[in-house]
Formats: structure tokens, C-alpha cells, sequence
């Protein structure tokens, strides 16, 4: 038996140490570790039937070392918030030994739990050749921003007790491991809860074949020759967690791999942690933003001018920021300034050319482009987006521009509806983002995961689900009551009115050459703008200058 394999006593003698865990199987055990008292733990009495155990332990993000032996090897122990072993059982053995440690400062509160399989299960981690343990049933996490990933060692099939394990690459035959598949699952922990408790609550949920199955979303089912690595979007601040089911078709038998869970997000990490995920830079940015968006829910069409501003700032913000973030490692802080900065320059460029210009049409595509944006966005953020074929960047950009580009030709003969709708969705959804920067929710995923995907090439790989929970309704409820509210009041308000309002610059034009021409008019007696300027401009200087004394300074004229 491998030394990794796991360490198991035949007889009772540890009992009377100090420091003693005793754990059944299937029973989960909370208890509290501390740096300078390493724990010893124990199981008695194993069934004959039992072939091998998985031990694993849990915390909410302090580590915690188990070994199959006081001296900690690198091949005999695992260090993590979520680790575990696993026992292979000798002929007549009915004992186990392990040790329990944390380096950890401060004591760290645990959840255990041993778990038992037969000859049939399949062992999860049996065939692992890329990590330190021989046979590790672990699954490792990382994540970043833009997305989290898990990569597991392949299992192999059961055997006997004192049986010798089949070969994991010799053949590649149905009576090998390559026939086993895993089952990929994701369960979300409610939204805004970052408590310990509630965490290792749930995370018994996670723990056997049939808790995951009934209680866990299963995201993909991998082949035994797929690549054990898969990918999912970052979700800071929301406690996921997730765990492979191996099974094997042939005898219909499945076994569990050790759960693990993220926050996304550092417990520990001054900026940015999880206790402090909105930064205040955000908040100014999106409340501000929304208050111009619910303006124009409501106002939009009647101020048709600043709806356009309100256009011109979506779309050069969302490109200027992805150009800047590719381009520039300058801190987020500036960028969102920024940003800022180049939205509202092109806001202002876009009523400057509505004014000048009057061409009704290239407005009215910027209009439909944003809500087909939107649309489109939504489109995706369904389960549709993780379909495999849109893991290529070619079809999903392609697919997503076509979608945005319908929109506005759809519309083409009924403009002004067009302009409400998007007045009301657009505006509307402003709002829901903003509410993002101070409540989490799930809807600003919408726009964020492909923004995501804009910035970051690997994230086309990643599944983009999210939690719906309570708050994530109640959003959705006031989004859609805000556009329909909008919608509705800005299509009886403009019954009867002209269409969209006329062309700026030709009134300008018109009401100059009226007062040109008419005499009578008082405004024709008015200077022209450059003499009243710099007759402005003298006053002001007037102001400035010196009193001149009383008195002649001229010499008498003879």
C-alpha cells in the first residue's frame, strides 16, 4: 500500500491520549483547532464491507493541516480550508489514525466528517498524477476577477480489501477507469451571508452522493479522457461551493469528491476584501449614472437631448474603459475617472452633431445599438450562454453582434417607439446597477460577464452562473415596474406630438433670419453676440481700473 494511501492501526491503544478525536462514520463533528495543540483523531470499529474511507475537514478561510502522520510529508498530508484523505483499508482492519493541525494564529473553527465505501465505489483521486498526495480526492481551487477554476485528480475503479488496484493508463478499455464520468456541481450560499456558521451549514449539504444531487445544480458532465479543469465566472462576495460525483455506469455505484468553496474574495486583505467589496469610487460613479438613467425612464424622449448625451457616454464609456484596461496597467480608481471623462466628451459630441447635423437616423442607430446591447446581453446571461459552442469567441461575438444589430432594423419603420423603449429598459437597468455597488445582486451580470469577456481571453471557457435568490427578485420586480412605469407614461405623454423635435440648427438659422429681416421685432435692435461680448468684456475691465482724479490735466487751449 502506497504511504500516501493512509495510515490505519489495528488496535484501540490510542484512546487514552490526551487530545483524542473520536469520529464516527457519517457524522459530522464541529470543533475548534489551535496552533500549539495538534489533534489526534480516531475511528473504531469499521465494517468488514468498508474497502476505504474519505476523511475531510472544513473551515471558512483559515487553513488547516490533516496527516496521515505527526510528521507532516508532503505526499502524506494536505493543507487548505477544504481538505481531505483518503484511507485504504487492510484485510481485518477495524481502526484509523490521523492528526489534525492548523498554523493558524488564531484558533480555527472546523467541520469533519468520514464518509464509507465499498469494493463497487469508485475511488476519487485514484488515478492522480499531478498532485502531491497518491491518491487525493481534493479538489483545487483558484480564482481571479475574471474567474474561478477547479481541477481534481482523475479516480480509478474499487477493489477488494488486499486487492492490488487496476492500472489507471495501461489499458483503455470499458473494464478501466476510462469508463467513469464526473459530475460537475455548484451550489450558491445566500447572497450577502458571509457568516462561518451559515457556511458550514450549507456545506453539509455537499458532502454525500445524494445531498449534492438533490441540492446542487449540476453544470457539466465530463468523460473520463476530458480534461479534469473547469472554469466558472468570479463571483466576489458570493459564497459558492462545489463538488465532483465519479460515477461508474457499469455498476451504477458513485462516490463523492471533498467540496470546496470560495468567496472570491480575501477575509484577510485590507482593500477589497470580502467586508469591503464597493469601492467608493464605484458607488459616486453608479449613483450618479442612475440618477441620469431614471431621468431619462421617464424624461428621455421629451429631453431628447439628453437622452443623447445619456447614449454617447454608454457607448464610448463601455469601449474607452475596455481599451484603457487592455492597454494601461493604471489603477481602477483612474480608470473609472476616466472614463468618465470620455463619456461625457462623447455625450456632448453627439448632441453637438444632433444640433449641427439633424440627422435623425445615425441618432436613432446609436439608440437602438444600446438596447440591443442590453437585449442581447440578456440573451446570454440565460443559460443559452453556456452552451459549448459559444465558448468560441468567433461564434458568441458574432451571434451577439447580430443580436444588437436587429434590434434597431426591427424598429426601423416605428423610430419613436424604439427611442421610448430604450428611455425605459436602459434607464431603468441604470438603476439596478447602481443599487449593485451598495446591495450585491446578480442582474449586474448582465453587462459585467461581457465586459468580462472583452477584457480577459480565458473567461470565454468559464460557465457564467448566478445565484437567484430573494433580493435578486425584488430587483427584477422594481427593474421591470420602472421600465413599464417609464414605457407607459412617455407613450401618453407624447400622443399627439411631433415624432421627435426638429432640427436645431435650421430653427436657429430661421429665427436669425427673421430677425434680420423684421424690423419690428425688438430682438432686430439687440447687437450683434460679438459686440455685446466685448461690451461685457469692457465692463468688467472698467472695474479694475483706477479712479481718475478731479481736476484739469490738460493745459488751457489758447
Amino acid at each position: 500500500m502506497p504511504a500516501a494511501a493512509g495510515r490505519c492501526m489495528g488496535t484501540d491503544t490510542q484512546l487514552s491520549l490526551p487530545g483524542l478525536i473520536e469520529f464516527s462514520v457519517g457524522k459530522f463533528r464541529i470543533f475548534e483547532l489551535n496552533r500549539p495543540f495538534p489533534e489526534e483523531a480516531v475511528l473504531h470499529d469499521i465494517s468488514n464491507n468498508v474497502t476505504f474511507l474519505i476523511f475531510q475537514i472544513h473551515s471558512q478561510y483559515q487553513n488547516t493541516t490533516v496527516s496521515f502522520s505527526p510528521t507532516l510529508l508532503p505526499n502524506a498530508s494536505e493543507t487548505g480550508t477544504d481538505s481531505g484523505l483518503v484511507f485504504i483499508l487492510r484485510p481485518e482492519q477495524s481502526t484509523c489514525t490521523w492528526y489534525l493541525e492548523t498554523s493558524d494564529t488564531e484558533p480555527v473553527q472546523n467541520m469533519a466528517i468520514l464518509l464509507s465505501y465499498s469494493e463497487r465505489d469508485p475511488i476519487p483521486g485514484g488515478c492522480n498524477l499531478e498532485f502531491d498526495l497518491d491518491i487525493d480526492p481534493n479538489i483545487y481551487l483558484e480564482y481571479n476577477f475574471f474567474e474561478t477554476t477547479i481541477k481534481f485528480a482523475p479516480a480509478n475503479l474499487g477493489y477488494a480489501r488486499g486487492a492490488d488496484p487496476a492500472s489507471c493508463d495501461a489499458e483503455t478499455d470499458q473494464d478501466s477507469r476510462w469508463r467513469l464520468q464526473y459530475d460537475v456541481y455548484q451550489y450558491f450560499l445566500p447572497e450577502n451571508d458571509l457568516t462561518e456558521d451559515m457556511m458550514l451549514t450549507h456545506l453539509q449539504r455537499m458532502v454525500t452522493v445524494p445531498q449534492v444531487k438533490a441540492n446542487a445544480l449540476k453544470v457539466v458532465t465530463l468523460m473520463a479522457n476530458d480534461k479534469t479543469s473547469i472554469s466558472f465566472s468570479s463571483l466576489p462576495g458570493q459564497g459558492i461551493i462545489y463538488n465532483v460525483i465519479v460515477w461508474d455506469p457499469f455498476l451504477n455505484t458513485s462516490a463523492a469528491y471533498v467540496p470546496v468553496h470560495t468567496y472570491a474574495c480575501s477575509f484577510e486583505a485590507g482593500e477589497d476584501s470580502c467586508a469591503s467589496l464597493g469601492r467608493v469610487s464605484s458607488k459616486v460613479f453608479f449613483t450618479l449614472f442612475a440618477l441620469l438613467g431614471f431621468f431619462i425612464c421617464f424624461f428621455g424622449h421629451r429631453f431628447w437631448k439628453t437622452e443623447l448625451f445619456f447614449i454617447g457616454f454608454i457607448i464610448m464609456g463601455f469601449f474607452f474603459y475596455i481599451l484603457i484596461t487592455r492597454l494601461t496597467p493604471i489603477k481602477y480608481d483612474v480608470r473609472l475617472i476616466l472614463t468618465a471623462v470620455a463619456g461625457s466628451i462623447s455625450g456632448m459630441f453627439l448632441v453637438a452633431a444632433w444640433w449641427r447635423c439633424g440627422i435623425l437616423s445615425i441618432c436613432m442607430l446609436c439608440v437602438g445599438l444600446v438596447l440591443g446591447f442590453l437585449i442581447s446581453s440578456v440573451t446570454f446571461f440565460t443559460p443559452l450562454g453556456n452552451l459549448k459552442i459559444f465558448h468560441d469567441d468567433g461564434v458568441f461575438w458574432v451571434t451577439f453582434s447580430c443580436i444588437a444589430i436587429l434590434i434597431p432594423v426591427v424598429f426601423m419603420g416605428c423610430l419613436r417607439i424604439l427611442n421610448i423603449l430604450t428611455c425605459g429598459v436602459v434607464g431603468s437597468y441604470s438603476v439596478v446597477l447602481a443599487v449593485d455597488s451598495y446591495l450585491s445582486t446578480s442582474l449586474s451580470y448582465i453587462t459585467l460577464n461581457v465586459l468580462k469577456r472583452a477584457l480577459n481571453k480565458d473567461f470565454r471557457r468559464a460557465f457564467t452562473n448566478v445565484p437567484f435568490q430573494t433580493n435578486d427578485f425584488i430587483i427584477l420586480a422594481v427593474w421591470g415596474m420602472l421600465a413599464v412605469s417609464g414605457i407607459t407614461l412617455q407613450i401618453r405623454r407624447e400622443r399627439g406630438r411631433p415624432f421627435f423635435p426638429p432640427h436645431p440648427y435650421k430653427l436657429w438659422k430661421q429665427e436669425r433670419e427673421r430677425r434680420v429681416t423684421n424690423i419690428l421685432d425688438p430682438s432686430y435692435h439687440i447687437p450683434p453676440l460679438r459686440e455685446r461680448l466685448y461690451g461685457r468684456l469692457t465692463q468688467i475691465k472698467e472695474l479694475f481700473q483706477k479712479e481718475q482724479p478731479a481736476g484739469e490735466r490738460t493745459p488751457l487751449l489758447l
